[in-house]
């Protein structure tokens, strides 16, 4: 094994220095403090690696994106989303039987107790459905106190199950509560997404067909978004995952971090920047002018990311899938032009190019949900399921090798020996 050294008030530290499977090199600084008294600051953690995983595998240089080993382009192009998902917290793709077991289960768990469903009455109506199911999921744990202990087997497994299943039809509820709809059962002859499209969509007053090729579309964005290794609402999971919390308090948690802006909200924010620039009747060039100017507040939303400086390989998918719904809805949209015009623009312009402006997985997906009439705010609910089985998957293996609590240190910087001056002095 190879060894850094570390020189340090005249002493030398011998650090390992550990290697993935795919080339990736870190130097284990697990025993620094006790060593030597210091610790590391990282503000954000971004050289900072918190755990060895076997799940998501990323090269931010090169555009690659890998789950246990295949690529996204071919997981993309062959497995349905519960296949992913089976992968994600099986480590292996199904067999036909397995599959059809999982499948069974998760529909045969899609409905709400009765009285969680009363829960969205308590709701205002113009409550942000992130905020919903968040405190939804976490109330699943009153409901089903059998399944709570992370250290049963049984118990995660009957709780896998029950978040898989219940998480699309509690953000389809969130939506209908807000739109003051009334609440659709889940049909369970239908596929995960047909059905999650059926309890978005559906009213009792007439019917509803789930169309092929959006169906499609939803369960290629939802592999998409299936993991993407240590994002801040990945950490989140693990982290209050640590403490022995149950799995629904974990997920609760992580969809709180997912509905940051700078996080899962990110799609929304490309499509309100692409409805804004139509309504002031700009052209592509204009906007990306604006936002290269430092005289202006403008951005280019969906551009760039905090991992890959290339290419974001999801959104290579994503992009040929939105041109599919829309011709097949029959949809002229100008958000999509003013987006194609953007990303062409950027690709070619020196200040995006050596800022590694690229595009990003959230730079299409909006103008799909935008197109099938998915309101804005439910973007991040969407994406919430979709990463569901990359938290599970995340949760379950920090449990697996037994991680430590999650505690970071830090360096103060305030102040020191103070004295508490009497009231009346202060």
């Amino acid at each position: 094994m190879s060894k850094a050294e570390l020189h340090i008030d005249g002493k030398i530290i011998e650090l390992p220095v550990i290697e993935g499977s795919e080339g990736e090199r870190a130097i284990n600084i697990e025993n620094l403090r006790a060593e030597t008294g210091l610790i590391t600051l990282d503000p954000g953690y971004a050289n900072t690696g918190s755990c060895e995983s076997s799940i998501t595998f990323i090269n931010g240089e090169e555009g690659i994106l890998h789950h246990r080993g295949y690529s996204i382009e071919s997981l993309a192009d062959n497995c349905s989303f519960l296949e992913v998902s089976y992968l994600l917290v099986k480590g292996h793709l199904p067999n036909a039987a397995e599959l059809e077991a999982f499948t069974d289960s998760i529909l045969g768990h899609t409905m709400l107790h009765e009285d969680l469903r009363l829960f969205f009455r308590a709701l205002p109506k113009d409550a942000h459905p992130m905020a919903a199911c968040s405190a939804m999921v976490s109330a699943l744990a009153t409901f089903y106190p059998d399944s709570l202990d992370p250290r049963n087997e049984r118990e995660v497994e009957i709780s896998i199950h029950r978040l898989l299943a219940k998480l699309p039809t509690i953000a389809a509820y969130a939506y209908k509560h807000s739109v003051g709809q009334p609440f659709m059962y889940p049909d369970n002859s239908l596929s995960y997404v047909g059905n999650f499209l059926h309890l978005m969509f559906a009213n009792p007053c007439e019917d509803f067909e789930v169309d092929p090729v959006v169906e499609k579309a939803i369960d290629l964005l939802l592999i998409l978004h299936a993991d993407h290794e240590q994002n801040c609402s990945a950490s989140t999971v693990r982290l209050v995952g640590s403490s022995h919390a149950n799995l629904f308090a974990a997920v609760s948690a992580g969809i709180n971090a997912l509905w940051g802006p700078r996080h899962g909200g990110a799609n929304q924010e490309v499509i309100e920047m692409l409805g804004a620039i139509a309504d002031e009747g700009l052209t592509g060039k204009q906007f990306v002018d604006r936002a290269k100017s430092r005289d202006d507040t403008s951005r280019l939303m969906g551009f760039g990311h905090r991992v890959y400086k290339n290419f974001d390989p999801r959104a290579r998918i994503i992009k040929k899938a939105t041109f599919d719904v829309l011709e097949r809805l029959g949809v002229n949209s100008r958000l999509l032009e003013i987006a194609v015009e953007l990303e062409e623009l950027a690709l070619k312009d020196e200040y995006f190019v050596e800022r590694n402006l690229y595009p990003n997985v959230d730079f299409y997906s909006g103008v799909i949900y935008t197109a099938i009439g998915t309101p804005e705010n439910m973007f991040t609910p969407n994406f919430a399921i979709g990463r569901l089985p990359g938290w599970i998957a995340q949760w379950l293996e920090m449990h697996e090798h037994r991680h430590k609590i999650g505690r970071p240190r830090q360096i103060y910087t305030g102040e020191t020996n103070r004295k508490i001056q009497p009231i009346a002095e202060r």
